[in-house]
């Protein structure tokens, strides 16, 4: 006899609602071609992902539940304040100091909350992001925000 892991069923079941309300509304607008997207074609396409995946985890929640139930761990504090951290940082320091020290130091605050990473690893991932915003963000997408500013 198999039992249903019911957060998964549950969670699942929320994800597949929330993706087939998102692709329902966004059915309301023009959708346009894959070369010229209407306003309503990348949220149509979020909300089928979503409710793919959230279909896919539902199914899978029926297939039975863990034997064992899991042991009840102390909450990562360490990831929850550096994540945290790295969203305001990203904000502050995006309105006095411009997109790239702004995403340097979010990404570099948010990779410290893994306990794996050094600060030379978080350091390494951050320039590298930094150049992947600059290219995507700045030069691609042509985002408003400058690059430096002081004060």
């Amino acid at each position: 006899m198999h039992r249903i892991n019911r957060k998964d069923f549950l969670g699942g079941g929320l994800m597949l609602l929330l993706g087939l309300g998102a692709a329902f509304q966004a059915s309301h607008y023009e959708f346009g071609t894959l070369r010229r997207m209407g306003p309503g074609y990348f949220p149509l396409a979020l909300g089928l992902i979503l409710a793919l995946t959230g279909l896919a985890i539902l199914l899978g929640s029926l297939r039975g539940a863990a034997a064992v139930a899991a042991a009840r761990l102390a909450p990562e504090w360490r990831g929850w304040i550096c994540i945290c951290a790295g969203v305001a940082s990203f904000a502050v320091i995006g309105r006095w100091g411009g997109l790239l020290p702004a995403t340097f130091a979010s990404v570099f605050l948010a990779a410290l909350g893994d306990r794996k990473n050094t600060p030379v690893a978080a350091g390494v991932l951050a320039a590298v992001m930094t150049l992947v915003c600059l290219v995507v963000f700045w030069w691609l997408l042509k985002i408003e925000l400058p690059l430096f500013r002081w004060g």
